[in-house]
C-alpha cells in the first residue's frame, strides 16, 4: 500500500482527531486528492527538520487518517480534522520534486479495544474534564469510554508528555506500559 504521508510535530493515535490548518501547496494538494479519493493520509512525527520546506526526516511507523471534517477559515486558509484510523511500519519513502513524501507501508495492528477495569476508572473523569475544556473536534467527537485502549490514547495525546515518549508508546503494543506512563504523567502533573 502506497499512502502520502504529513510529517508533523505532533502523533496521532488511532481513533483520535488532528485539527489543522493547511496553507503549503503541496499539502493542499495531497488533501484534496485524499478528500476527493476518499483514500488516507499517513500521519508522522518528525525527527529532525521542520513542518515546512524541505522533507524532513521522519519517524518510521505513524498513524493513517482520514480527513473526516473541512472548512474554509476566516484567515483564507483550510482547516482539516484527520481521524486516525490504524497504525503502519513504513518500508521505504519517496520524496518528489515539491517535496511531498509518499511511502510504501505495511499496516499494523491497533491494540485490541480492552474494557475499562475498577483500577483505571480514576481515568475517566479526568479525560472528561479535559475533553470538556476543549473545543471541537475534541468536545464532539464519539467517545469510546467503555475501551481501555481508546481512553490511553486520547490521554496520551492530550497530556503534557515529549513527543519521544509519546511516539514509543505508539509503537509499542503493551497496554500496561501505555497505561503506567499516563500515570507518571498525572503524577507529575500534581507536583
Amino acid at each position: 500500500m502506497n499512502i502520502p504521508l504529513f510529517p508533523l510535530n505532533t502523533v496521532l493515535l488511532p481513533g483520535g482527531p488532528l485539527p489543522l490548518r493547511v496553507f503549503e501547496p503541496r499539502y493542499l494538494d495531497m488533501v484534496s486528492h485524499s478528500m476527493k479519493n476518499d483514500s488516507p493520509i499517513g500521519v508522522v512525527l518528525i525527527k529532525k527538520g521542520f513542518e515546512v520546506g524541505p522533507a524532513p526526516d521522519i519517524h518510521d511507523i505513524g498513524t493513517m487518517a482520514k480527513v473526516t471534517y473541512w472548512h474554509q477559515r476566516s484567515d483564507g486558509l483550510l482547516g482539516i480534522t484527520l481521524t486516525g484510523q490504524q497504525r503502519f511500519k513504513i518500508k521505504e519513502i519517496n520524496v518528489n520534486g515539491s517535496q511531498v513524501i509518499t511511502a510504501d507501508i505495511d499496516l499494523l495492528e491497533n491494540l485490541p479495544a480492552t474494557p475499562i477495569s475498577e483500577e483505571n476508572g480514576h481515568l475517566l473523569p479526568i479525560l472528561e474534564k479535559i475533553l470538556e475544556q476543549l473545543g471541537p473536534p475534541f468536545k464532539t467527537m464519539p467517545r469510546n469510554m467503555d475501551n481501555v485502549e481508546w481512553v490511553s490514547a486520547r490521554l496520551l495525546e492530550l497530556l503534557p508528555a515529549d513527543l519521544s515518549v509519546k511516539q514509543a508508546l505508539l509503537e509499542s503494543n503493551n497496554i500496561e506500559e501505555r497505561l503506567a506512563k499516563i500515570e507518571s504523567i498525572l503524577k507529575d502533573a500534581r507536583h
